[in-house]
Formats: C-alpha cells, sequence, structure tokens
C-alpha cells in the first residue's frame, strides 16, 4: 500500500449529514448525486463519505457521518442537500482495494504513518469511492481513505 501526503485544493461540494445506520447510505448517495446532476452542476471528483464515529463505539442508530460529492457551479441547495466549501487543506492517503466494510484496515496504516512523519491528525476520516458497485465486483471496489493532517 502506498501512502501519500496530498494537498487538497478548496473544493465546493453537495452534502447531506446524517446520524444513523450505514444501511441509508446508497439512498443517501443517490439522493446528493441526483441533486448535482438534476441541477446541471459539474462534478469534480468521485462522491465521498465522512465517518465521524465508529460502529464499534456507537449503536448503528448513533452513527455519524456525511455523504457528498465535489462540483463547480451555482447552487443553493435543497431539502436535506446542503452547500460549502472545504478550505484547502493536507491530508494522508492511500487506496484500499476490496469491499467498503474492509477499507477501516487503511486507517490504521494511515495513522501511524502520520504520527511517525510528524503530522497530526486533524478531522474525521473521509473515504472517496473511486468506482461504482454496480459496475464492478467488491473485489475491484477501490476506495481512496484519507485523515486530514498538519505538520507538528
Amino acid at each position: 500500500m502506498e501512502i501519500k501526503v496530498k494537498n487538497i485544493e478548496e473544493t465546493q461540494v453537495a452534502y447531506i449529514s446524517v446520524t444513523g445506520s450505514y444501511e441509508q447510505l446508497p439512498e443517501l448517495f443517490g439522493e446528493v448525486v441526483g441533486y448535482v446532476m438534476k441541477e446541471n452542476l459539474q462534478i469534480t471528483e468521485p462522491p465521498y463519505g465522512i465517518y465521524f464515529n465508529s460502529p464499534m463505539e456507537v449503536p448503528h442508530e448513533d452513527l455519524k457521518y456525511e455523504v457528498g460529492i465535489a462540483f463547480t457551479g451555482n447552487a443553493n441547495g435543497e431539502g436535506r442537500v446542503k452547500i460549502k466549501k472545504v478550505p484547502a487543506h493536507q491530508t494522508v492517503s492511500a487506496v484500499y482495494k476490496g469491499p467498503y466494510g474492509q477499507a477501516a484496515r487503511v486507517y490504521q496504516a494511515l495513522i501511524e504513518f502520520a504520527m511517525n512523519n510528524g503530522y497530526e491528525i486533524e478531522g474525521a476520516v473521509k473515504e472517496i469511492y473511486l468506482n461504482n458497485p454496480m459496475e464492478v465486483d467488491e473485489s475491484e471496489l477501490l476506495t481512496e481513505v484519507q485523515f486530514p493532517v498538519m505538520k507538528k
């Protein structure tokens, strides 16, 4: 696994913040991507999820997360879909290949890399879904895992 430090430019995202089970993820991704397409906005990156706590720490109904997608264009949001700018930042990043539920294997390696290279983790983990589970076998799914970091 190759771990990189990446500089992420400011981006504008359409997103939905949620508390509840991960079972609603497919519906949420459909809702946010559907909004961006309906508004004729230009998608600039694959969809993502940011996970603020873990199913190993809290009951499934208390999971807090955000799903979204980066875009260019003008939008105000609608219903549960909100719009925000994500400021430029640095991340430690690696790409995981395999089922979504096992991408967390990468988390510890990224945390150790950050600590061993003079970085502090500055926020929640982000998973960027690089291909479509409707188009490839789950063993071929690619997920970029990122932690925002700051040099100590």
